[in-house]
């Protein structure tokens, strides 16, 4: 067996650590180092970090003023010895054969990532729709998968739902003091395997609307001071390798969801939604000679071009038209269905 390190950035997350941690201590693989880094908590998560190495030789701890997701993930692939590395985030948990899987998968395929998909975990629910069917990707067609944002492929920005050989890494590591580090670390990352493998097996337990969740909190400023520039980091970095065709196929789903932002924005109560709201329409103004171009990319929507000629045209029609859409057609066309 090969050394795999599973890297478990800590803050303040003391009520769901130890369902984590005992998560990865169950591996059915169990050749693990398990960095636990605590980043500067101020619960009881360091106490219990220092309790997990005591109980298990394989946990090693980190302890570290705070900096930061990503400034915790650098300090652990800094430590790591492993092979393999991972990611698990610590008020979440894995099922026991994920890392057996997924690095058997590996090691079958002689790829260098392998991906799973995942299970959200709400309030009201567990959704699972993975068909376990298992997926074999050559050169950079995962990379152009992850672009297209298919349904049926979960591979995401998220580092957690992914295994790594250690010298696809190499020396990156991920943007300090940001949030949305994953956005461009995952692209760069894909752009570079030979072969990757995506599982369509729910073996993480994703919590996606605690309470005080960042996925639970909506529009904020740091989707425009950190995930917007991730973007155009994203796209910028497609170019750089000559990859023209697929940076506009991410700019495609960039203007979908500024879009979607625009709406949200405009229905919400955030003091600052008229100044955002401005933003976007001056952003899609700026790009309107390159839309034809975008919208004929592969996976664009003939419907999402329409949609944007007329929000370029009125943003105050493209309301209307889509309250129309969504209050009066789509309700039709369920009962007609039914």
């Amino acid at each position: 067996m090969e050394l795999l390190s599973v890297i478990v950035a800590i803050y303040n997350v003391e009520p769901w650590l130890e369902c984590c941690v005992r998560s990865i201590l169950e591996q059915t693989y169990t050749d693990l180092e398990i960095l636990l880094v605590d980043d500067g908590s101020t619960d009881g998560c360091p106490a219990l970090c220092d309790r997990f190495a005591r109980e298990d030789p394989r946990v090693r701890v980190i302890h570290k003023e705070n900096g930061g997701l990503s400034d915790a993930r650098n300090a652990g692939i800094d430590a790591a010895t492993g092979t393999y590395i991972a990611f698990v985030d610590g008020d979440d948990w894995i099922d026991a054969p994920m890392y057996q899987e997924m690095i058997t998968a590996l090691r079958e395929e002689g790829a260098d990532l392998c991906a799973c998909s995942y299970k959200q975990i709400r309030r009201d629910g567990v959704k699972d729709d993975s068909t376990g069917k298992k997926t074999v990707w050559e050169g950079q067609d995962m990379l152009m998968v992850f672009l297209l944002e298919k349904d049926e492929y979960q591979i995401q920005n998220a580092a957690w739902n992914k295994v790594y050989k250690r010298e696809l890494i190499g020396d990156l590591r991920f943007p300090k003091g940001k949030l949305y580090e994953d956005i461009v670390y995952t692209t760069i990352l894909l752009s570079r395997i030979k072969k990757g493998v995506y599982l369509d097996r729910a073996f993480y337990n994703y919590v996606i609307d605690r309470e005080g969740s960042i996925m639970n909190r909506g529009i904020r400023k740091n989707i425009f001071t950190d995930q917007i520039p991730a973007y155009e980091e994203k796209e910028a970095f497609l170019r750089k390798i000559g990859r023209d065709d697929l940076a506009d196929v991410h700019r495609y789903f960039f203007y979908k969801r500024l879009l979607i932002y625009y709406r949200t924005l405009h229905a919400s109560k955030d003091p600052d939604r008229k100044k955002y709201c401005a933003w976007i329409r001056q952003r899609l103004k700026q790009d309107e000679g390159e839309m034809g171009r975008v919208y004929s990319c592969p996976g664009a929507s003939p419907n999402e071009y329409k949609k944007m000629k007329i929000f370029l045209r009125s943003a105050t029609l493209y309301r209307m038209v889509m309250w129309i859409n969504e209050k009066v057609i789509l309700p039709v066309k369920t009962r007609r269905r039914q």
